[in-house]
């Protein structure tokens, strides 16, 4: 599923219309992604939480030459899924 036909089901599920729910979700995604990047974590009840990690520097391998390359040190993006979601996915 991709961002339009989350906008879609949902306004299907509402009544409201696609633009409604199309501003919605931006500024729902814009949210969690602000907030995320400040540090901070996001968290849904239910549903999940999204955090940042950290991913240490490393020694690599160019696939092509197979001379080692060095990998800087990086942020990432972390998702828990909450009991319900986990659940809900396993059929419990």
């Amino acid at each position: 599923m991709n961002q339009q036909q989350l906008v879609d089901a949902v306004a299907a599920t509402t009544g409201n219309n696609n633009a409604v729910i199309a501003e919605m979700v931006d500024a729902l995604i814009g949210a969690i992604t602000g907030a995320v990047k400040k540090g901070d974590t996001v968290q849904l009840i239910g549903f999940g939480s999204f955090s940042t990690g950290a991913r240490a520097a490393r020694v690599g391998r160019n696939p092509a030459t197979g001379a080692e390359i060095q990998i800087p040190a990086a942020k990432t993006v972390k998702f828990a899924a909450g009991k319900v979601f986990r659940d809900a996915v396993n059929g419990a």
